[in-house]
C-alpha cells in the first residue's frame, strides 16, 4: 500500500523541542515579523530550507564530475526563486537562513513593494484578492514569487488604500422613559 494522490503528505516538521524558550522566542519574532499566521507556516519553511540545504549537503559529497554536473540544475533553481545569486556557490545555500526563504513570499514583497504598514495588512490584501502578478490574480500569501515575476506584481486598480473603511460612529439618543 502506497500513498495514494488523494492523501496528501504533511508539508512539515516539529520542531524536537518544542518547550525550549529561546526557540519560541525567535519564532514569535519571526512570526510578527513576517506577518505569519501560525507556527505550522514557518515550520514549512524551515522545512523546505532543511530539504535545499541537504541537497546542498549531498552535492559535496558526490566526486567532482557528477557535481559539476547536478550542481548547476540545484543553482539554477535557486536563483530563478530568488535565493541566491547567479554565481553563488554550495556555501551561500548552506549559510541560507530561514529569513531568506520567508522573504520572498508574497505576502512580504508586497509589503515592501507597496509600502504596507503592516505584514498582516498585506496578507489581507492578498487573502481578499487584491493583488496581480501580471494579468492574473493571486490569492496565496505564501507563494514564492520568482525574480522575473517581482516587476510584474502590482496591486488590483480598485483598490485604493488611502481611504478609510470605518466611517465615523454616530450616536444614537434613547428616549428615557418619563414617569
Amino acid at each position: 500500500m502506497g500513498d495514494h494522490p488523494k492523501n496528501s503528505r504533511k508539508m512539515w516538521r516539529k520542531p524536537k523541542r518544542p518547550l525550549n524558550y529561546d526557540l519560541l522566542n525567535e519564532e514569535l519574532h519571526v512570526l510578527g515579523t513576517f506577518g505569519l499566521k501560525n507556527k505550522r507556516e514557518l515550520w514549512k519553511a524551515h522545512t523546505e530550507l532543511s530539504r535545499i540545504r541537504n541537497q546542498a549537503r549531498s552535492l559535496l559529497a558526490l566526486t567532482q564530475d557528477v557535481r559539476s554536473t547536478k550542481e548547476p540544475i540545484l543553482m539554477k533553481s535557486l536563483a530563478r526563486v530568488g535565493l541566491v545569486k547567479e554565481n553563488s556557490t554550495l556555501d551561500d545555500v548552506l549559510n541560507l537562513k530561514v529569513t531568506d526563504f520567508l522573504s520572498r513570499r508574497l505576502q512580504t514583497i508586497i509589503q515592501k513593494k507597496e509600502s504596507i504598514k503592516s505584514p498582516y495588512l498585506a496578507r489581507q490584501i492578498v487573502v481578499h484578492g487584491h493583488v496581480m502578478i501580471g494579468e492574473r490574480v493571486v490569492t496565496v500569501p505564501s507563494y514564492t514569487v520568482k525574480v522575473e515575476e517581482e516587476d510584474q506584481i502590482c496591486l488590483s486598480p480598485e483598490l485604493d488604500l488611502s481611504k478609510t473603511k470605518q466611517q465615523p460612529v454616530q450616536k444614537v439618543e434613547t428616549e428615557q422613559p418619563t414617569e
